[in-house]
């Protein structure tokens, strides 16, 4: 039998908060938030919305980008791996975490589509405009500049 791994996430929904990004001592760029995804709700049910919330953290440019241009309530669609991690605090208690590594975060919303109400924008592009963004330090960004926003799919 082969041996065969694969951990691989697609989140959609939207921030609960503002993103907050941070750096390591040695300079790498590294955000955390945190996604809520409704649940499907089955029919027997009370039809109550229910959610999942999902930790996520993006490093060095991917992280950059979630931190420029999403804030509480964007909508949004990581593509990463779950990760577990364990560690003891001083008084001995042993304490379990599931988060997930983005490795790849795109836009939802149409541009200039309000988030959930709020009566502001998901996103402020300025002065480039970014489908979406993946965190392959090797590879360039494949932006092309437009002239004009009316050049947009969207």
């Amino acid at each position: 039998m082969a041996n065969f791994n694969l951990n691989k996430v697609i989140l959609g929904g939207r921030l609960t908060a503002d993103p907050e990004l941070k750096q390591t001592p040695s300079g790498i760029s590294v955000c955390t938030f945190t996604v809520a995804v409704n649940r499907r709700v089955s029919k027997d049910s009370t039809n109550q919305p229910q959610a999942d919330f999902f930790n996520v953290t993006a490093w060095r440019s991917t992280a950059e980008f979630v931190a420029r241009f999403f804030k509480k309530a964007s909508s949004i669609c990581v593509i990463g791996s779950i990760q577990n991690r364990s560690w003891t605090d001083p008084q001995g208690a042993k304490h379990y975490a599931t988060d997930i590594v983005a490795d790849e975060v795109t836009f939802v919303d149409a541009r200039g589509e309000s988030p959930a109400g709020s009566g502001q924008s998901a996103y402020t592009p300025d002065a480039y405009n970014a489908p979406s963004f993946t965190s392959d330090a090797n590879a360039a960004p494949k932006f092309e500049e437009l002239k004009t926003d009316d050049d947009l799919p969207f």
